[in-house]
Parts: C-alpha cells; structure tokens; sequence
C-alpha cells in the first residue's frame, strides 16, 4: 500500500483563496503579526504547500490602535542608513505609529515571511488600514479570531 503526498498547483489554490478582516485594536504587535503571517502563507489549510502560495487575503483594520508591551513605544526603533557615513535615521515606535501607522504591521508581517519571490508575493495579499473603513466590502471578508 503506498500514500502519495498531497502537493497544491498554483492554478488550484487561485481558486481557493478566501478574504479575511482583522481588527488589531489592542492586540500585541509580535503576536498579531504572526497570525497574519500564517494566514497569508496558507498554513491554516490542509493543502498547504511551502513552494506554493496558497494563502487568503488578510484586512487589518484599526492599525493606529495597535498595542506594544513594555517600554516598547519608547525603547523600540526604526532604523533606516543611506550608506553614506553618518547616514542613520531612527525614529522611535511611538513617532512611527503616529506618522505612518500601518507601517510597524506591514514590517513585523514582512519579517516573518519567506524572503524570496514567494514571500513578496504574499506580501501583496496584506491590506493594512488605519482606521475601522476600507474598500473590500465587495470581497465579503469573514472576521478572522485569532487568540492571543
């Protein structure tokens, strides 16, 4: 008796792909973006396939109000350098969430994904908004509970 491994095409899980709203009012960053990490890469399914992208679509909403334990806000940085010499620009967590406040998600979400192709890719399938509106009404999103 011999089991053939399950192995998801591409073309199949296009087919499959199903909508999901979160809301990131207080919920912890790290924890936060690592459910959408997995939903995004399809790990929720039975079909998961690592070489393949066979992840739903994920709508964070709420993002301003997303939480950050500890000293976090203060004591966490933003570092970006130019290359040049004294090129470091760094801007705490607190300035960022106000500023841009879908960036921290989009960047903690990014960091756990594969960094290749496929990664960007599913990278395209997360919708970060900061406020409780946004413009996927039209998909039908299922509210997606994460325990955390």
């Amino acid at each position: 008796m011999t089991f053939r491994t399950f192995t998801a095409k591409p073309a199949e899980a296009l087919e499959k792909r199903t909508w999901w709203v979160l809301d990131a009012t207080d919920k912890p960053l790290g924890r936060l973006a690592s459910a959408v990490a997995s939903v995004l890469r399809g790990k929720h399914k039975p079909e998961f396939t690592p070489n393949v992208d066979t992840g739903d679509f994920v709508i964070v909403v709420n993002a301003d109000k997303v939480k950050l334990t500890g000293q976090k806000l203060d004591q966490k940085f933003y570092h970006v350098h130019s290359k040049y010499p004294g090129g470091l620009r760094s801007e705490s967590y607190r300035h960022l969430l106000e500023r841009k406040p879908e960036f921290p998600i989009e960047k903690a979400v990014k960091g756990m994904l594969p960094k290749n192709v496929l990664g960007r890719e599913m990278l395209t399938k997360l919708k970060v908004y900061a406020s409780p509106d946004h413009p996927h009404a039209a998909q039908q999103p299922k509210p997606l509970t994460v325990s955390l």
